[in-house]
């Protein structure tokens, strides 16, 4: 007999994990915005620049071009995406975590959370990628752009109208490719809490203060960022507007960019996207477990 808020453990790690993406996605979506304009930046130039000078340059470019509020365009399909996306994300997670302990409470090993991030991640890309492929079009361009869309569902009837089933899917290898990103991620943080309840017996691993929470899910961040950061940079070029005349797919991309920008530029935008993930990280782990944390204290059998 299974105890929930909701009757299902795993609705309640939905309904938590839409929850945090939603707050996360309004907090920082103008560091989105000009991380995607870096992104898409294939200028060798440019890596000459120091990073915040870069960020800096994008941001006045964006506002001068369509004003300040041009900081917030593309919000419906990053918001869209990533409610839908943490909230698929710890429902498969919690559910692939379940099977693997057959139900119990048992502890699982670190190469079980890797698999079970894993599995969870690639079903959400494979549910969600149209939305992150219109989200990158409207970041990556202001809304005086010819082809610009007037919002989410526009932009996908544009591209199953224009490009068919595969527009939707354009930049799919690389984002499951980055499916290790949100393993490596979970994999490390679950290993902290684990560790740190080892480590002292009167911590619960499901009750750690919010500050313990924070830092581990900034440490888990960071480490997953640095490892799987430039597969971004590929889906980000595959997604744009302009790729089906520059790259062919994954590997013309690659290619591409290692000839023309060399290592740097696989890196393009790590500046903004390090403090966008951050404090982005903070907020939606924070919301996560104090809305699991609520859950569990008001919990009732099933």
């Amino acid at each position: 007999m299974s105890k929930s808020f909701s009757g299902f453990p795993a609705i309640d790690q939905a309904v938590a994990g839409l929850t945090a993406g939603a707050v996360t996605t309004i907090v920082v979506h103008p560091l989105d915005v000009i991380k995607t304009r870096l992104q898409v930046d294939s200028s060798p130039k440019e890596l000459r620049k120091p990073i915040v000078g870069r960020a800096i340059k994008a941001t006045k470019l964006i506002i001068l071009e369509d004003g300040i509020s041009s900081l917030y365009r593309g919000l419906s399909p990053n918001l869209a995406g990533a409610t839908l996306s943490w909230g698929f994300y710890f429902y498969w997670y919690s559910v692939f975590k379940k099977q693997m302990s057959n139900g119990s409470e048992a502890k699982l090993s670190a190469g079980q959370h890797l698999i079970a991030a894993a599995e969870a991640g690639a079903v959400t890309s494979l549910c969600t990628n149209p939305i992150w492929v219109v989200k990158t079009r409207m970041l990556a361009t202001g809304k005086s752009y010819k082809q610009a869309y007037n919002g989410l569902f526009d932009g996908l009837y544009q591209i199953a109208k224009n490009e068919g089933f595969r527009g939707l899917y354009r930049g799919i290898v690389p984002a499951l490719f980055g499916v290790s990103h949100g393993a490596l991620q979970f994999m490390a943080y679950e290993e902290m809490k684990k560790w740190r309840a080892e480590h002292d017996p009167t911590k619960d691993k499901n009750k750690l203060d919010t500050y313990e929470y924070i830092l581990m899910a900034v440490a888990s961040k960071v480490f997953a960022s640095v490892s799987t950061y430039p597969y971004q940079v590929v889906k980000t070029r595959l997604q744009n507007y302009q790729a089906e005349a520059q790259y062919t797919g994954t590997i013309d991309t690659i290619s591409k960019i290692f000839r023309s920008e060399g290592m740097s530029g696989f890196y393009k935008g790590l500046g903004p996207n390090t403090i966008r993930v951050l404090p982005g990280t903070c907020v939606t782990f924070a919301v996560y477990e104090n809305m699991s944390k609520y859950f569990r204290e008001h919990e009732k059998a099933s």
